[in-house]
């Protein structure tokens, strides 16, 4: 029996439960997902694309799901320390996949910015929201079909015309439970024309002890000229699984940083579907991932050149150690007619034991000349000479390894564009290579998410 029809079944024999604790324009999508998702077989593992990641056994686990919309005793500011202290930022909180208002979190956002619960925000204005929701995901894609059955609520952010937030938004969302669930989370980010914004996306799990697993869809739409970064910072547990699909259209002279940091994880899925709607566009799509024990990580990208005149850069680096297990595909598409396209793509790979693996599949689909078009790959170790040289000016074998791996990612980091955040990461990822149990848990004095 396929691991889908669990969540099938629920939502035949749970319609209206699911439906009263949600938003009509969000329900209006579910039978589009429902017939999206009938007779169909997920990927299985060595599939194309799906080289190390086994969706079946992912779903397949015993799931509670929160549909009746429970309250689950959880104190942010009790029970969490921010990664990220020191970064003047307008916190919000999603607590697995409920929004969790605070009026406190909206002092000195300026008029024009619109923030807060997805539910609360297609209740209040439900023919934007149908305008976007839902448009650009693609119900082909199993998991967002079954995202989009199931999500009753989530994060919702909309910048509107001429708007510019100086301060970055910080959204954190909260794995915490009795027992082990399921979290749909939707997150729709629209940055309207000549607008601007930056939004950093923390996960984190609060239980080590159960297995947890976040279902995650994200649609960002940018408009002309308009200017947006995405930072998403994993730090989660072994028994934590992760399945994250973002979407990205942008138009006309807009400009986006796309950037996923994987610190702590169990199983992670992450897939970038990204597309130019106008000319003379940009998009920087950075990753890294450092994975050790027996955590995997798992990497598929799509940029489109739809339209002339646009670049994209994008750069993936990942560290596998011990039993880890990694892949990357990444496909760059130029279609006729989209010249002076500038694409390049590059990944990065280091593999540092003899049962770590990592695989990895750039590809460059082109339908024109007229265009500068790169990709690459490498897996390897660490240079011995880089070694040796550091050796030789007093330095110990554990010190030169975190320094070099410290250097090999970054430009990962250097590519956020929050400088308070840049100087976090690098500690962060500092600790993480040291083997620190925990960067957040050791992170003592930060400050705390208001109450």
């Amino acid at each position: 029996m396929s691991a889908l029809k669990q969540y099938i079944d629920l939502f035949r024999d749970h319609r209206d439960i699911i439906d009263s604790h949600s938003a009509p324009a969000i329900n209006a999508l579910r039978r589009r997902a429902f017939d999206a998702l009938d007779g169909v077989e997920l990927p299985k593992p060595g599939a194309d694309n799906y080289e190390n990641t086994d969706l079946e056994t992912m779903l397949s686990p015993d799931y509670g799901l929160n549909i009746a919309r429970l309250n689950i005793d959880v104190n942010p500011a009790a029970t969490f320390h921010c990664d990220v202290p020191r970064i003047s930022s307008h916190p919000f909180i999603v607590i697995n996949d409920s929004y969790v208002e605070n009026p406190r979190t909206y002092e000195g956002l300026p008029e024009g910015v619109e923030v807060g619960s997805l539910k609360e925000f297609a209740l209040k204005d439900p023919a934007t929201f149908a305008h976007f929701y839902g448009k650009e995901a693609d119900m082909a894609n199993p998991m967002v079909a079954l995202n989009t059955l199931l999500a009753q609520d989530g994060f919702y952010l909309r910048v509107k015309k001429g708007v510019r937030i100086e301060k970055p938004l910080q959204l954190v969302n909260i794995l915490q439970n009795g027992m082990p669930l399921m979290a749909v989370r939707r997150l729709l980010v629209i940055i309207e024309d000549n607008a601007s914004a930056k939004l950093l996306v923390c996960d984190h799990t609060q239980n080590p002890d159960l297995e947890f697993l976040s279902l995650e869809t994200v649609e960002i739409f940018v408009g002309e000229n308009a200017e947006f970064d995405f930072y998403n910072l994993e730090e989660s547990t072994v028994k934590t699984q992760r399945i994250s699909t973002l979407y990205l259209a942008q138009k006309r002279d807009s400009r986006v940083v796309i950037d996923g940091i994987t610190l702590y994880n169990g199983t992670t899925r992450n897939e970038y579907y990204c597309r130019f709607e106008g000319e003379n566009a940009s998009l920087r799509l950075l990753g890294m991932g450092i994975e050790d024990e027996c955590r995997k990580v798992s990497t598929y990208s799509r940029i489109d050149h739809a339209v002339p005149r646009c670049h994209s850069d994008e750069l993936f680096k990942f560290s596998i150690d011990e039993e880890a297990r990694g892949a990357f595909t990444g496909r760059i598409y130029v279609a006729e007619g989209a010249v002076k396209t500038e694409a390049y793509q590059s990944n990065r790979n280091l593999v540092g034991s003899d049962t770590a693996r990592m695989e990895s599949k750039p590809e460059l689909e082109i339908y024109n000349d007229d265009v500068k078009c790169s990709h690459g790959s490498a897996i390897g170790q660490l240079d011995p000479l880089q070694m040796f040289y550091m050796r030789t000016r007093g330095i110990d074998e554990p010190t030169a390894l975190l320094l070099l791996k410290q250097a090999f990612m970054a430009d990962i980091i250097d590519g956020v564009r929050v400088e308070a955040l840049r100087d976090r990461l690098h500690l962060l990822v500092e600790r993480r290579f040291a083997g620190a149990v925990s960067a957040c848990a050791s992170c003592a004095g930060c400050n705390k998410l208001p109450e």
